[in-house]
This record gives structure tokens, sequence and C-alpha cells, in this order.
């Protein structure tokens, strides 16, 4: 009697154990962390809330949001290279915080290509060349054209030193062949404002907050840096159309893990998170924001990084861009 007692109590602990780890096997079985190494409020935190809506709805887990804005986001990123590489911990970055900072800053605590591994890029920002309608300047052409008739006599505005605005024209103005005066500004705001005034010449834009002020007339737009017209834009041409080769340049936002972890756990979020972007809710609601999703397999993205790190790292050496 006590031996049949005791074969039962161990089968049933035996039982209970293959529960628990069946339970631990099924990913996600805990909630998630979601962070965003930006301030609330913004298109990539606006992004951010709507992939973890989704993908709580569709993997039965919350996903959390943790903004971490301080530092330049540099805190946030810190937090998610250092976390423990089991999908428990993802990071929602935009190119310009982790491709980007590590060559314009003296200290980054992390390196995109040895601390994570990538699950998708979510979608770009169309970065728009604007300038003032009473410039009277028509085509891109026309105003490389002027910029070398007058060397260093452009002036252009920039949300930032080291900012994917910045690198933007950065990266078109040495394609093109022209010297130019960067004039820094702390918001996007600020510096199309005295794009309109005309007091700065031009401003290579993140497409949302400048698409209404195109639309009524008081901005002009001149390319796109896109490898690809902007849906919002589309009689606007690349700069590569416009005829200047290798002056591309994206503004996206991916999603990303720490290195070491499973790949069937990225594949898994792969799976979820391409489902979310194709779903017509997402896409409603990208669209008014101006974000064009693009979604990419992970290994494939993990090659993007490496090669945009090295472009990142050669363009802030050519243009002298350095912070402390």
């Amino acid at each position: 009697m006590n031996r049949a007692v005791t074969v039962a109590a161990g089968l049933l602990m035996t039982l209970a154990v293959s529960g628990v780890l069946a339970a631990e096997d099924k990913y996600p079985s805990r909630p998630v962390r979601f962070i965003a190494p930006f301030v609330p409020g913004g298109p990539s935190d606006i992004l951010s809330r709507l992939m973890s809506a989704k993908l709580s709805e569709s993997m039965g887990q919350q996903f959390v949001v943790d903004n971490r804005g301080s530092a330049g986001g540099i805190v946030g990123i810190e937090i998610a290279a250092k976390a423990p590489p089991d999908g428990y911990t993802l990071l929602l970055s935009a190119n310009s915080l982790l491709t980007i900072n590590p060559h314009v800053y003296k200290k980054i605590p992390y390196d995109p290509v040895r601390d994570f591994a990538a699950i998708t890029p979510l979608g770009t920002l169309p970065m728009v060349l604007v300038i003032s309608p009473d410039k009277n300047v028509k085509t891109l052409q026309d105003l490389v054209a002027a910029a070398k008739a007058k060397p260093g006599s452009l002036n252009y505005a920039a949300a930032g030193i080291g900012t994917p605005p910045h690198l933007t024209m950065e990266r078109f103005r040495m394609a093109a062949g022209f010297q130019g005066q960067l004039v820094p500004f702390k918001s996007a705001p600020e510096a199309l404002t005295e794009v309109m005034t005309g007091r700065v010449d031009v401003y290579f834009c993140p497409l949302p907050p400048a698409i209404a002020l195109i639309r009524e007339g008081k901005l002009k737009a001149l390319a796109v840096s896109n490898p690809r017209r902007a849906a919002a834009l589309p009689d606007v041409p690349t700069t590569i159309e416009a005829g200047f080769p290798d002056s591309d340049f994206d503004f996206w936002v991916g999603m990303f893990v720490p290195k070491q972890t499973p790949r069937d756990v990225v594949a898994k979020m792969h799976q979820e998170t391409a489902k979310a972007l194709q779903s017509a809710e997402v896409k409603e609601r990208l669209g008014k924001l101006g974000v064009e999703t693009a979604i990419m397999q992970p290994e494939d993205f993990d090659a993007r990084i490496a090669k945009e790190t090295a472009i990142a790292e050669q363009l802030a050496k050519a243009a002298g861009i350095t912070q402390h």
C-alpha cells in the first residue's frame, strides 16, 4: 500500500513538473517589457504603444511600454542590451539612437551589432527636403546648382547635431558635392518656422511635422531621402531619381531583442509583429502619421543594421560630427 502511494505521488510530481515546464516553454508565459527609449507623445512612442496593444491582444500576455527617454535614449538602449536574453525585454528603437549614436558620441555603452538581434523594421518615416516657396527654387537640381555657384552660401537646418535630419542632409550634400552651413535647432517645429520665414534655406525634415505645411503651400517639397517615393507625396522625387547617386538615407523604427535571445523566440516575435503590421487598423493609424510599414526577415534586418552602422560611422567622420 505504501509503495503504491509512493509511486502515485511520484507520478503526480512528474506530471506537475512537466506542466510547469510546458507553461514556461510556451512563450510568452508572463508579461513582456517593451523599452521605448524616447519621451511619450512622438511618432515613435505612438508606434510603440500601438504595437504593444496589438501584441498583447494576439499573444495573450501584456506588453508593457517602458519609456526611457533620458540621455537621448542611451539609458533605455543600455538597459535593453543588458537584459536577460529570454524574450521578455524588447527594444523599439529608431536608427538615430541605435546605429548613429555610437559614431556621434564618444562613449556609448552598447554596440548595435554585438548587443542586439533584429526582429523587423516596423516602419520608415520619409525625410523630405523643404524650402520656402518665396525662394523661387523649383527643383532639387536648381538648389544644388545655386549652392555650387556660391560655395558655402546655402544654410540648412537640423533638429540637433548627429540626428537623422542632420545626417540625411550631410549625406545628400556630400553626394551632390556642394558646401553649406549647418544651423542647429532644438526641435523640428522651430526649424520649420525658420525655413518658412526664409531665414534658413532648407531642412531635411521627417514627414509627419512637415506634411500639413506642404499641403497648405507654406513649404515646398524638393525631394525625399528614401530609396522610393513617399506614399503621402507621390509627386515628389527621391534624391536618387533627381540624379544624385548614394544620397538616400532612411529614418526607420525597428524592434530588437538582446543578442543571445533564442532564435525560436525571435521567429515567433517576427511572425506576430508582421501580422500586426499587416492589419488594417495598424496600416490606417500609421498612414495618418506618415509612417510606411517595412517588414523584413530578422537575418536581413541584422545585415542591414551592420551595413547602416558602417555607413553612419563613415558619414560621421566625413562630416566631422562628434559630441562629448
